[in-house]
């Protein structure tokens, strides 16, 4: 029979002698008292017992054995972690107890943890434990979506993440939750993959200084380059915002595609100029991209054609006017892209358009149109 991944586990998935005191069955105040860890169990299946009754539906019940757990000395925990228990039960250690390093290090190197829940530590995991997980190399090629989610990890190192899609790679795994991932792939092709190291490599700490940037910078450097895009002038970045600009200039492009996936909202106003359109796309198609700053990139003179035109194609955010409109505007946006949204526009955008020296002459012919029938349809 499989093993339960959810809790309460079944009564005949438990250890026998815990059972009586985990039965619904059984009187409610024998209960409350396992609950409260006044019964002779102890180690794994004193942890086993207070997981399982943490989940019962008596709210008292459940309350005093996760005050119970919660309490536990540090060494019993960690020997439940390194024990053979219930799938169900490790993982619910893992959700629980993610703040504690030493733990989460027992539970993420015990062979019996459920992908699962070494999955959900990966997605947090700091520098120290993205490296133990990363060490497992028969569980990451298993799991895939362990090794993608340590590459979006803020905290895993650069040379770990080159490492870790080297190892995909040559095993013919495919990252597809990265959509970079193939050109992640061809940037390290003949390169020398560093081993793992107890100390990180300078360019790790590059890469961590690139994501170190505070957040109120990184939305006024992508104003910055938003700003400049709608004066039509040339795009530059300010002087105290240049750092971040140089960081990225000096960074392979292993390394600046994986700051498109999991950089700030600058690096990616940045990443998304680059000149190489593998890197551009990389930080086009970050989960981290939002509307809004989508409408500023369209507004932009330096964007290529097909982040534009990536852009244009988005259903879910061509709900917004903004956007539409700065596609419009934006002379290297493909007509028939630009075509489909003159009927969207407001009489101003559209008397605007029908001069604009910048646009194409389709678009400044329908947008004359439009004008013309919403003229006589006023008139009539």
């Amino acid at each position: 029979m499989s093993e339960s991944t959810t809790l309460p586990l079944p009564l005949e998935e438990l250890p026998e002698s815990l059972r009586r005191f985990a039965d619904p069955k059984s009187p409610g105040p024998a209960r409350l008292m396992a609950a409260k860890g006044l019964v002779p169990i102890k180690g794994g299946d004193l942890v086993t017992l207070m997981v399982q009754l943490a989940s019962d539906p008596d709210a008292g019940i459940a309350g005093a054995a996760d005050a119970t757990l919660t309490g536990l000395p540090e060494n019993v925990l960690r020997a439940a972690a390194e024990a053979a228990l219930p799938a169900a039960i490790l993982e619910a250690l893992a959700r629980k107890f993610s703040d504690r390093e030493a733990l989460m290090e027992a539970l993420v190197m015990n062979h019996n943890t459920p992908d699962a829940a070494v999955l959900y530590v990966a997605r947090s995991a700091s520098d120290h434990l993205c490296e133990v997980i990363a060490t497992n190399q028969q569980r990451l090629l298993k799991e895939p979506t362990i090794v993608e989610a340590l590459y979006k990890n803020r905290n895993m190192r650069m040379s770990t993440a080159d490492r870790l899609v080297e190892l995909c790679a040559r095993n013919g795994v495919e990252l597809t939750g990265i959509p970079s991932f193939k050109d992640h792939v061809e940037a390290i092709q003949g390169q020398l993959i560093p081993e793992p190291t107890d100390e990180p490599l300078p360019g790790d700490m590059i890469f961590r200084e690139a994501l170190a940037s505070d957040a109120d910078e990184l939305d006024a450097v992508q104003q910055e380059l938003t700003d400049a895009a709608r004066d039509e002038r040339q795009e530059k970045v300010a002087d105290k915002f240049k750092p971040l600009s140089f960081q990225i200039k000096s960074m392979t492009k292993s390394e600046k595609l994986r700051l498109a996936v999991v950089g700030d909202a600058a690096a990616r106003a940045l990443l998304v100029r680059d000149t190489n359109k593998g890197v551009a796309m990389a930080a086009m198609t970050s989960p981290k991209m939002t509307e809004k700053e989508a409408a500023n990139i369209a507004c932009s003179r330096e964007i290529g054609e097909d982040i534009l035109r990536y852009i244009g194609t988005r259903r879910q955010w061509l709900q917004s006017y903004e956007l539409k409109s700065a596609l419009l505007f934006n002379p290297k946006t493909p007509v028939g892209i630009s075509l489909r949204f003159v009927p969207h526009m407001r009489v101003n955008d559209l008397r605007t358009l029908a001069k604009s020296r910048s646009v194409a002459q389709p678009i400044k012919t329908v947008a004359r149109q439009r004008l013309d029938t919403l003229d006589k349809a006023g008139r009539t």
